[in-house]
């Protein structure tokens, strides 16, 4: 349907008067209040300090005067209603999408996620996926009717007839689990810490299906500090108490404090992998669990081994990185107990193996065949391989996509979840035996069309010659003549990929006002191996700066856009990204949007989770890592009297992620000393974390804000 035709013929303010607008009413006044820290003997400056304290009366009130502010710029574009109306009309006329598959003996269960309601459901099929065999099994909207209660994470027993899922509340993240049957109702007492944003959590079921391994945080820890460190794995049987589950693992077998701990039972029933990261690096150690309590280590956090997959015999296959920065796989009989005697399975190819998404990502194991993920600067595919390692070709799946979700059927098939970037996620079952794979009816279908439009893969040179992928989204036939509204997004870090996926609602409504929307894989994430991970990690963080900066000037070079019709978005570690483009080159870009950002990088580490990113990023405590992040930290290189550009900051009140005082303490610095007369907003949500759980009203409310910002900006629709 195509109903976007209406935002072109709507009437948009001019830049000026946006301009104006803002001029007639100023921000807040933050009071400045300066604390000076010294480190290795520099002294540095921290003038809004006082803004950390979120318990605060002045910090209340002054969350409240940002709100109030922002508010009343975005409700006066004139834009907003009708972008507002439309968007909400496209999300809720979608149909329900389905994700995270699990498949078991007896069933499939899935997040099911029907744009009627304000959070996903868990559900069941039957095992030919069709959706007409839906079974509800738990509805967190009957459960919590502000729809403020969210499914975490579930994992169901091997049988398919018991679910154990992490419930959390207002995108905490901070989860209870629970246990129940098929008819939703609950059957075992609840067990408490199970989830934090700091090292996530996890649950994997032993073969009776009456036992499971699971994560727990500290039940009296030594101080408060400690309450979302040293995550340990306990084993419970249903209908014991909880408090009386032993220790599977813990920081006695050397799980360090910042240790994440994911477990896996996938193919080898009666043991649990524990695969243990070290924070947030990509330095990982496994070990093997047995119902017995015995545990046996596989390999050290140094040994270069990131993800394993143990088969039902329990022979190994290790995805390393050792000598082989875009991974190689070998191959460790059962009952060996040294992997250094592992032999070569899959050797290091062009393209990178994936070994990351939300935990380890490792081989999948089906009707005798080992299947790997690949990625080749987003887009992805899949490989298969004999048991002696022969390559047996790559799935016929489609070009620029991404593959995930690959679940083992009891019969041998591989089910998986494709992504692209204009059409909405579908299920393939992928039949080993007739060698074809079948699209299911697992599929999302969308009032966003995308029909018109096309992605064009590009390249941009960063500052040291580095070629850098930018994908583009736009209409066919779009004129180049430097004029185009075009909206850039980035991440860079952690290892994660940017992956196609489907751009949706938002980004039709985008196109549909003559602009143009692309996304920069640069380095920080895995794109191209632990090597792309490593120049952008660390001392070697401002790599991904100039990545970014270098496809924002490929998409000026190459006639999409200019400086004027410009916009950058990111979130979390893109929030950084986005500082770190707002004080590096104010001049860029028109607009930014920055969500759930960090700033103040010497004193991220002080938080939970910013302890577990040192890893990433590095540690004030050493000398050369501190001198990296000092260096482009960006709250510390706001700079009095420049013109920056326009910038909406979105942040969660309840993100246990990234601290909420990262955006105070930056927006405040950057309305005290911009002059370009363009508005610094600040948008805080009370009911909303770093993203995930967030209820479905207010995702749409968030994007409406960012388009009518952005529109507005970018005189979109004025021409």
């Amino acid at each position: 349907m195509l109903i976007m035709n209406v935002i072109l013929r709507f009437a948009f303010l001019s830049a000026l008067a946006a301009t104006t607008v803002c001029a007639q009413t100023s921000p807040p006044v933050s009071r400045v209040d300066t604390v000076t820290d010294a480190y290795f003997g520099i002294k540095v400056a921290d003038p809004y300090r006082w803004l950390e304290n979120e318990n605060s009366p002045e910090v209340i009130a002054w969350n409240a005067a940002q709100n109030k502010y922002a508010r009343a710029y975005l409700d006066s574009r004139p834009q907003r209603p009708r972008i507002r109306e439309q968007l909400t009309k496209l999300v809720k006329e979608a149909s329900p999408s389905w994700q995270e598959v699990s498949a078991t003996e007896s069933r499939l269960f899935a997040i099911y996620n029907d744009p009627q309601f304000q959070q996903p459901l868990l559900v069941a099929l039957n095992l030919d996926a069709d959706p007409r065999s839906k079974q509800i099994v738990l509805d967190p909207n009957k459960l919590d009717p502000t729809g403020h209660t969210t499914i975490d994470w579930y994992v169901p027993s091997h049988d398919g007839q018991l679910v154990a899922v992490s419930l959390s509340k207002n995108g905490s993240e901070d989860g209870t689990l629970h246990v129940f049957d098929m008819q939703g109702k609950q059957v075992d007492a609840e067990i408490p810490r199970v989830q934090y944003p700091t090292a996530g959590g996890s649950v994997a079921w032993a073969a009776d299906n009456k036992h499971f391994w699971y994560t727990r945080y500290p039940d009296n820890p030594s101080s408060k500090d400690d309450a979302h460190f040293y995550l340990q794995a306990y084993l419970h049987e249903i209908g014991r108490a909880w408090q009386q589950d032993p220790l599977a693992l813990s920081t006695q077998d050397g799980v360090p404090r910042i240790g994440e701990i994911f477990l896996d039972t996938r193919y080898a029933h009666d043991v649990a992998l524990a695969s243990v990261q070290l924070g947030d690096g990509g330095q990982w150690s496994h070990w093997l669990l047995g119902l017995d309590g015995k545990r046996t280590k596989i390999d050290g956090f140094d040994d270069g081994i990131v993800a394993i997959t143990v088969a039902a015999d329990k022979t190994l296959y290790l995805v390393s990185r050792t000598q082989a920065p875009r991974y190689k796989i070998l191959k460790l009989d059962a009952g060996e107990p040294d992997f250094r005697k592992a032999s070569l399975f899959v050797a290091e190819d062009k393209a990178a193996i994936i070994v990351k998404d939300d935990g380890p990502r490792a081989p999948t194991l089906a009707n005798g065949r080992v299947y790997v993920s690949y990625v080749n600067g987003g887009p992805g595919e899949i490989r298969a391989f004999d048991l002696q390692g022969q390559p047996q070709g790559a799935l016929p799946l489609p070009p620029i996509a991404a593959f995930s979700n690959v679940e083992e059927m009891p019969n041998g098939d591989l089910l998986m979840l494709v992504s692209s970037y204009l059409r909405p996620g579908y299920y393939v079952r992928w039949n080993a035996r007739a060698g074809r794979a079948e699209e299911t009816q697992l599929a999302t279908t969308s009032p966003a069309k995308f029909d018109d439009a096309e992605v064009v893969s590009a390249f941009a040179i960063s500052k040291d010659g580095t070629r850098v992928p930018v994908h583009i989204v736009r209409k066919r036939g779009l004129k180049l003549a430097g004029n185009n509204p075009t909206l850039l997004y980035g991440y860079g870090g952690y290892g994660v990929n940017i992956e196609p996926h489907f751009v949706g609602p938002q980004t039709r409504l985008w196109l549909d006002a003559g602009g143009v929307y692309a996304e920069a894989n640069i380095r920080g994430g895995s794109e191209y191996g632990e090597s792309w991970h490593e120049q952008g990690s660390l001392t070697k963080k401002q790599n991904v700066f100039d990545d970014f900066a270098a496809a924002a000037r490929y998409l000026i070079d190459a006639k999409y856009t200019d400086h004027e019709r410009l916009a950058l978005r990111g979130g979390s570690n893109g929030g950084l990204l986005m500082g770190a483009m707002i004080t590096q080159h104010p001049e860029l870009a028109r607009a930014v949007v920055s969500s759930v950002g960090i700033y103040d990088m010497l004193r991220v580490e002080l938080d939970p989770n910013g302890t577990f990113n040192t890893t990433e990023f590095g540690s004030v405590k050493n000398p050369e890592q501190f001198k990296a992040l000092y260096a482009y930290s960006p709250y510390h290189h706001v700079v009095k009297n420049t013109a920056y550009p326009a910038v909406l900051m979105m942040t969660g009140a309840n993100d246990g992620r990234v601290n909420p005082m990262q955006s105070r303490k930056f927006t405040a610095a950057l309305q005290a000393a911009t002059f370009s007369q363009r508005p610094i907003l600040l948008r805080i949500s009370g009911s909303s974390g770093h993203g995930r759980g967030t209820a479905l009203d207010e995702r749409i409310e968030q994007g409406a804000d960012m388009l009518a910002f952005l529109f507005d900006q970018l005189n979109v629709g004025s021409n």
